[in-house]
Order: structure tokens, then sequence, then C-alpha cells
């Protein structure tokens, strides 16, 4: 029969009990007593810089309103893209084009945005004629600029088919990426509801 510790008994093994767990805890009073662990670096702060947008056009972003990175995050990329001031030509030739919806209703792509400069830099008779066969040449021209599938930093460097049917390459890592040998992402990583957006200063033409 199991026999119950007398009170007296039962107070002098809590004693004990309580002096042998102060020995173990402390690190201080013996030699084989480990010290506290050292706290592991936290992995959280990288991995958010990492998915931050980058780029040296991105303090140009309005850090407010419709055109923020919280509100581009909220709407699909076309709407985003109408709320970017960069982007102003852009969205013309993508109504012109009547792909507004097309981009709107896409489910997770990848756009290489031409910024305003960016079509600046196209000599005029080309934009004329591409804006002027908005079925044809600038559609041709503006669906070479999305890629299926939502492209991280990590990610980005490669070769990917375009809508178009073409393929574009992207070299570099980091925050330094340029899109075939002569377009610099400008800003990058910027996230919209179905799409992610790396902002680039040429305009992007496909092989065929």
């Amino acid at each position: 029969m199991l026999r119950l510790p007398s009170p007296r008994r039962a107070a002098l093994v809590g004693v004990l009990g309580m002096a042998l767990l102060a020995a173990a805890c402390s690190g201080n009073d013996t030699g084989t007593s480990a010290s506290p662990a050292p706290a592991t670096p936290s992995t959280t702060a990288p991995s958010m810089t990492a998915s931050a947008p980058f780029g040296a056009a991105c303090p140009a972003v309005p850090a407010t309103g419709p055109g923020s990175l919280d509100a581009l995050a909220q709407d699909p990329v076309a709407t985003a893209a109408s709320n970017t001031p960069e982007l102003s030509t852009l969205v013309t030739a993508v109504k012109e084009a009547d792909l507004a919806g097309t981009l709107n209703s896409a489910q997770g792509i990848t756009v290489f945005a031409p910024t305003n400069d960016a079509f600046a830099a196209v000599p005029k008779p080309t934009l004329d004629k591409a804006l002027s066969d908005p079925k044809g040449l600038l559609t041709t021209v503006l669906t070479y600029h999305v890629v299926p599938g939502q492209l991280t930093p990590d990610q980005l460097a490669g070769t990917h088919k375009t809508l178009q049917g073409d393929t574009l390459q992207v070299t570099g890592s980091g925050q330094d990426f340029t899109v075939n040998g002569n377009s610099s992402v400008v800003c990058g990583n910027i996230k919209t509801a179905n799409a992610t957006v790396y902002l680039i200063d040429q305009v992007l033409l496909p092989k065929s």
C-alpha cells in the first residue's frame, strides 16, 4: 500500500527540492550550469526587406492616397496603373488596346511596366504606328511585357515566356536587374491585387 509522507517529511522533501532546483538554475555559482543560450537572430527583418519594393524610382511613389503602395495593393493591376502618374502613357496604350479588363481579371501575373520616360524614348513614328494599330501591333507589344505568375525578386533572373508568346531575358540579382540587355528595373516588386509590377526604363520589343 502506498504510504503518504508525514507533514514534517513532506516539508523536508519540499525544502530539499527547492534547493536542488535553485542550484540547477543558477549560472553563477557552479561551473557545470549552462549559461542562457544567446538569442537566435530574427529572420523577420531580412525577409520583410527582401519583399519590399526597391529601385531608384521608388521614392517617387506617393506615401499616401490612391497611388500609394498600400492603395495599389488593393486594386487589380490596370486600375493600379491608372493611379500611378509615372505610368500614364502605358495606361493610355492599354486602354487603346482594350486590355484593361484582361489584365484586371488575370490571376497572378508579372508586369514589366514602361514608365512615361520609357515611352518618350521610343521614336514618335514607331509609337504612332503602334497606337494606330491597337488590336495588332500595340497589343503584341503590350502583352510582351506580361509574364504568367507573380515573380519575386529571387525568381526574376532568367528566361520567361510572355503572354505574347516570345520570351524575355532578365539578368541581375539583389536590387539590380536588366531586361533584354538594355531596360533597367527602376522600381521593382510593387504588389497589386493580382500582379507584381516592375517599372522599367525602356519599352520592350518582341523578337517577332
